[in-house]
């Protein structure tokens, strides 16, 4: 299920492409709803990119993209394929749902460790103190095709 914004945002972006808005209300409609900075907002209209679920999370990935993911199996230098893409949109054409046809293909370039999660639980006056902690596995990778 995609967030309300992104669809929001891809209905506005479909009445620009029918004709039925002007692009002064398109940017408008996106600093309005997104809070854009102006400079930086033909940069993201016009780059392609595909809004993908990946072990449970969207991402909004574009080709060359380096992202940090939920551990994936594999090893380094690996490649992958996603193919529960839920929006794309490559400058004149945005497809959403069952329309979209592409797969985002991505390379394995290693694993990491997130930061240190301390669960730290304690009554008072009864000198009971637990302290459990871990480090969320993640996995890099490098989208190097969508199509």
């Amino acid at each position: 299920m995609l967030s309300a914004r992104i669809v929001e945002t891809a209905k506005i972006a479909l009445r620009l492409q029918r004709g039925t808005l002007s692009c002064e209300d398109f940017f408008f409609h996106l600093f309005a709803m997104n809070k854009i900075n102006p400079t930086f907002a033909l940069l993201k209209f016009c780059l392609m990119f595909a809004i993908v679920k990946i072990a449970g999370q969207q991402f909004k990935v574009q080709q060359g993209q380096n992202l940090y993911v939920p551990h994936l199996d594999g090893k380094a230098g690996d490649t992958v394929e996603f193919t529960d893409v839920l929006l794309t949109d490559n400058g004149d054409t945005l497809s959403t749902g069952a329309d979209v046809k592409l797969k985002v293909k991505a390379e394995i370039v290693g694993e990491v460790q997130g930061n240190k999660v301390i669960a730290f639980k304690m009554k008072r006056r009864k000198g009971f103190r637990k302290k459990h902690g871990h480090r969320t596995l993640f996995t890099q990778i490098k989208v190097t095709d969508i199509a």
